[in-house]
């Protein structure tokens, strides 16, 4: 795996763990991270991004709570199966939490409602969705 895809930017207000955390989770849902991928041990991800191995460690971590890699000890952290955690109401609470922020930023830019349309439609394309015959949780 190229450690190109997870970048960090220190000058930003978003702390670096949830850089990373977001990072992984982007390379994940667009397909440039599959499941069973390794991803770089704690130590030589923290020596190339020049962080704390701390803050490579808990954003891991949080990974792993959140279903998107499974570290095994003496192996490494790995990208998870896809599996559903959430019951769909969460689901699409948070999604329209996101959406809502989105949207507001548009605003608050003087995009048009056909502007963000536009947008929205590309970005779509570049993201990996479950097929529709596959199940999650309700």
């Amino acid at each position: 795996m190229s450690h190109l895809l997870l970048r960090v930017d220190p000058a930003s207000a978003e702390p670096l763990f949830a850089q990373l955390v977001a990072a992984v989770k982007h390379a994940v849902a667009t397909g440039r991270m599959k499941a069973g991928d390794k991803l770089p041990s704690v130590r030589e991800l923290a020596s190339e991004l020049t962080i704390n191995p701390n803050t490579i460690a808990k954003a891991y971590r949080a990974l792993d709570a959140e279903g998107v890699t499974l570290s095994r000890h003496g192996s490494g952290t790995f990208v998870a199966d896809r599996r559903v955690t959430v019951k769909k109401t969460e689901q699409r609470r948070r999604v329209r939490e996101a959406i809502d922020s989105v949207l507001s930023d548009a605003v608050h830019l003087g995009l048009s409602e056909d502007d963000v349309r536009a947008e929205f439609t590309e970005s779509m394309k570049r993201f990996r969705f479950r097929p529709e015959g596959e199940k999650g949780n309700s």
